[in-house]
């Protein structure tokens, strides 16, 4: 299984890079989305996630049932998909600003900004 997914990662990774290297910036957005679902498969991957119980210690007990699941896996990935929709909204709302003052998403035809 986990060549199944090593082989899904670099996929994610291959075709976010792709599509980052685009004329357009919604290619790029595109691209930034794909990139950050392959770094959580990657997390996943690298921490052998399984099947098993949750990391709840019972009554009466010194420590939980094993095997357990670890939950800081679980936890920055959560954060990595908060944080990266709160990148992606920001890049929507900069694309969506770019070109109602530009009228492209033509990274070569936006003008520079010093001039």
């Amino acid at each position: 299984m986990e060549t199944i997914l090593a082989f899904v990662v670099g996929g994610l990774f291959a075709a976010g890079l792709y599509m980052m290297m685009r004329r357009s910036i919604v290619k790029l957005i595109i691209g930034l989305a794909l990139l950050s679902h392959g770094v959580n498969l990657l997390i996943f991957t690298a921490a052998n996630l399984t099947r098993a119980n949750p990391p709840i210690v019972p009554d009466g007990a010194k420590q939980p049932l094993p095997p357990v699941a670890d939950p800081l896996p679980q936890a920055l990935i959560l954060t990595a998909i908060v944080i990266s929709f709160a990148v992606l909204s920001f890049a929507l709302v900069l694309l969506h600003r770019v070109y109602q003052a530009v009228g492209t998403d033509d990274i070569d035809r936006l003008k520079p900004v010093d001039e």
